[in-house]
C-alpha cells in the first residue's frame, strides 16, 4: 500500500504523531489503513495540515477549521483558489488581532488591571484594585488578548465584592482576634 506513514507525515509537517491521530479523530485529516492497521496518508495531507496550522495561527478553533474544510468537495485538500477563498474570511479576524496587539504594545507601560498595583498609574486607573470586580486576569487588556483559549478548562471566576479605594478602610475584612 502506498502513502506516507504517520511518522513520515509527522516529521514533514512538524507535528507529533499524537497530533495527527487527534486531527484524524477530529475529522481534519483522513488516512487509510493497511491490513495490519497502520495509517497511510496521501501526500496531499501535508497541504491540508499546513492549512490547519495556518488557521490555528490566525486563531480559529478546530471546529471552525473543520467547518471551513467541510466546504471543500469530497474532503479534498485546499487548492490555491480554495486557500484564497477560505483565508479571505480571516482578514477581519487578523485585523482585530493586529489592532489589539497595537493597543497592548502602546499600553505596556500603563496599568493593565492585573491587581499588582505596582505602577504609579495603577493608583489612578485601578485604585484599590477596583478591576477585580470585573473578573480575573488583566482586565484592562483588550478583550481579544485575554480571551480564554479554545478547549481551555478555565472558567470565569466569580465577581469579587466591590472594595473601597486605597486607604478607605473598606478593604477585605479579616477575622478579629477577639
Amino acid at each position: 500500500m502506498e502513502g506516507l506513514t504517520i511518522g513520515e507525515v509527522a516529521a514533514r509537517a512538524g507535528l507529533a504523531p499524537s497530533a495527527l491521530r487527534y486531527y484524524e479523530a477530529q475529522g481534519l485529516v483522513t488516512a487509510t489503513r493497511t491490513a495490519g492497521g497502520a495509517r497511510r496518508f496521501p501526500r496531499s495531507v501535508l497541504r491540508r495540515l499546513a492549512f490547519v496550522r495556518a488557521a490555528q495561527n490566525v486563531g480559529l478553533s478546530l471546529p471552525e477549521i473543520r467547518a471551513a474544510l467541510a466546504t471543500l468537495p469530497d474532503g479534498r485538500t485546499p487548492s490555491a483558489r480554495d486557500w484564497a477563498r477560505l483565508s479571505r474570511g480571516w482578514r477581519d479576524r487578523l485585523d482585530a488581532q493586529i489592532a489589539a496587539l497595537e493597543q497592548l504594545r502602546d499600553g505596556l507601560s500603563s496599568c493593565i488591571g492585573c491587581g499588582c498595583l505596582s505602577l504609579t498609574a495603577c493608583a489612578l486607573s485601578n485604585p484599590g484594585d477596583s478591576a477585580a470586580t470585573e473578573g480575573t486576569g488583566a482586565r484592562r487588556l483588550a478583550p481579544l488578548l485575554r480571551r480564554t483559549p479554545p478547549g481551555s478548562n478555565a472558567v470565569p471566576a466569580p465577581r469579587a465584592p466591590r472594595r473601597g479605594g486605597a486607604g478607605s478602610g473598606t478593604g477585605p475584612s479579616t477575622p478579629s482576634a477577639g
